[in-house]
């Protein structure tokens, strides 16, 4: 386990705060990947959370974004009210996502994160080819780091709201008749990441239309 400082922090939407913290020595870690996050914080040193790198391992410091929970009493709403200074624990490492290939990868909300990191990581080798990104969220407003992404992927990169109609966006779910309008082919790698029931509902639904069930990274 590692005491760690955060070095700064600010809010990159209305509702999600981007944390720069102290890298440990030596410390590796892959894009894709998560760690086990609780507060230095009397009463909340116990209660583990995880979170995605959004950083490079070539950088000096470790980055995570999250959604802050202002609507109940949790390690979120805590994580709110700390600014440089403050201190986590950063327990372990972990993840299921990690890049096999170029594909689709599927975001809802701040299941952007973890992606952030792999096209980071392709993007300064030269290797973000033959990728794209659908990426939904309640309104504009809710998108985390969209100049990036747009010059990371350019075209690419579509953009889907479901509370808010944008001139220029698409206003709908991404749901099976969504995907048969915007994939042409289910042969492929698809990288799906963001709440539980939206995580189920896709990969069924790209299973169904001929994605192989090794081929969805979830």
């Amino acid at each position: 386990m590692y005491q760690l400082k955060i070095l700064d922090s600010n809010f990159v939407t209305h509702n999600v705060k981007r944390f720069l913290v102290e890298k440990p020595a030596d410390f590796i870690y892959r894009p894709g990947q998560s760690a086990h996050v609780s507060l230095n914080i009397p009463g909340w040193e116990d209660q583990i959370r995880k979170f995605s790198f959004t950083s490079l391992n070539a950088w000096p410091y470790l980055e995570f974004i999250l959604k802050i929970h202002d609507d109940r009493d949790g390690v979120t709403k805590q994580m709110g009210k700390m600014n440089a200074g403050s201190e986590i624990f950063l327990h372990d490492v972990f993840g299921t996502i990690e890049y096999k290939g170029p594909g689709i990868f599927i975001a809802g909300g701040t299941g952007i994160t973890p992606f952030i990191s792999i096209f980071r990581a392709l993007y300064f080798s030269g290797n973000l080819r033959k990728i794209g990104l659908i990426y939904s969220n309640r309104t504009q407003e809710d998108i985390i780091l969209h100049d990036e992404l747009v010059k990371m992927l350019g075209p690419a990169y579509m953009n889907v709201f479901t509370r808010e109609g944008v001139i220029g966006f698409k206003e709908k779910r991404i749901d099976k008749k969504f995907l048969i309008e915007n994939i042409s082919y289910f042969g492929g790698l698809f990288y799906v990441c963001g709440p539980l029931d939206f995580t189920e509902e896709i990969t069924k639904d790209l299973i169904s239309l001929g994605a192989r069930t090794d081929s969805v990274v979830i």
